[in-house]
């Protein structure tokens, strides 16, 4: 039998994992609770968001602007890129234009 074949003695893999002492002389840490509000650090970084866009910020111009960029983006195509387009706005995985994803 090997030295480290540990499972076919019934001993523990760690030091200290029956819950006696460390090999160190100090007991094992009983389980703490960790917790973090993430609540405060949410809050002071959407005001750090809003402080960065600056008070003349207009989100109606920018849903208007993401809109017209959509529009231009799929517009042009050929008779195949239709085609598949009109395939993924069925099921679903591209807005319908115009679909009222931004403010008209």
């Amino acid at each position: 039998m090997a030295p480290d074949d540990r499972s076919s003695t019934g001993e523990p893999d760690e030091p200290g994992a029956a819950g006696g002492p460390a090999p160190d002389g100090y007991g094992a840490l009983p389980p703490t609770a960790f917790t973090v509000d993430l609540g405060a650090h949410e809050m002071l970084r959407r005001a750090h968001v809003l402080d960065a866009l600056g008070a003349d910020w207009d989100p109606l111009a920018a849903l208007r602007g993401e809109e017209a960029a959509y529009a231009l983006l799929y517009s042009g195509l050929d008779a195949g890129q239709q085609r598949v387009y009109d395939e993924l706005v069925a099921a679903g995985v591209l807005p319908r234009a115009g679909g009222g994803s931004a403010a008209a």
